[in-house]
């Protein structure tokens, strides 16, 4: 029986996402890391591992928005086993303040560069270690032959790795598959209730290859992400 047209591109499709670097999850696995609506924006639905994330932020607010959205995600990276390597120059993230995002510390291994130009280097050598499960960088700058690197190298190992760049002024092309910014939201309070609510972000995807940009407002509640946007924003800001 000889396959139809639409059989025929769907197949082409797949075949393009694979050759690209995007690979099926695991049977049994989440395939859309518990972002809920935010999943209909990446190709079939299904969050591209084995990929580089880019989240860029322009003041250090952003930056530790950023940072707890990328916790909350390797929480799930993690279930599968192995461990998280988390690099950077200036290292300010709070190692207990993991387990707000359901990660153990333990599971981190922390990773200080004294020397910003060899920031890169290590990440792109831990990168091609089949036993990470997920790899964090913190640099600022990030140029289109570096990242290239860096996506080349977990496209034979499969690891997921985030680069997370501070105090970025100008934004440039990469070979990243996904570039993000996040931003704080003021929390709501539960009514007659002092203190602090559960975090809030806007959440944008400024670009996703083959996938549909878009912005949410995204709350931390009870160890996942809940969307409070009943609706897809998809007039998400462009970047090259």
């Amino acid at each position: 029986m000889k396959a139809t047209k639409e059989e025929i591109i769907g197949k082409l499709r797949q075949d393009m996402r694979r050759w690209e670097g995007f690979r099926p999850p695991k049977p049994g696995t989440d395939n859309g890391l518990g972002l809920g609506v935010m999943t209909a924006a990446f190709p079939d639905g299904i969050f591209p591992t084995g990929a580089i994330h880019e989240f860029i932020s322009s003041c250090p607010e952003d930056t530790a928005s950023s940072g707890g959205f990328i916790v909350g995600l390797i929480q799930k990276l993690l279930t599968g086993g192995g461990a998280c390597l988390w690099i950077s120059y200036t290292r300010r993230i709070y190692p207990p303040a993991l387990k707000l995002f359901g990660v153990d510390p333990d599971r981190v291994i922390f990773i200080d560069v004294p020397f910003q130009r060899d920031l890169l280097w290590v990440t792109e050598e831990a990168l091609k270690c089949e036993g990470v499960a997920t790899v964090i960088c913190e640099t600022k700058d990030l140029s289109f032959t570096e990242s290239q690197r860096l996506q080349l190298a977990v496209e034979k190992s499969h690891v997921t790795g985030f680069i997370l760049r501070k105090d970025v002024q100008k934004v440039n092309t990469t070979a990243c598959v996904t570039r993000w910014r996040v931003r704080p939201v003021r929390s709501r309070l539960r009514s007659g209730m002092p203190g602090v609510g559960h975090p809030r972000w806007q959440v944008e995807l400024l670009k996703v290859r083959n996938g549909k940009p878009g912005s949410w407002t995204i709350e931390w509640k009870n160890l996942d992400f809940q969307n409070v946007n009943p609706q897809i924003n998809e007039a998400a800001r462009r970047y090259a």
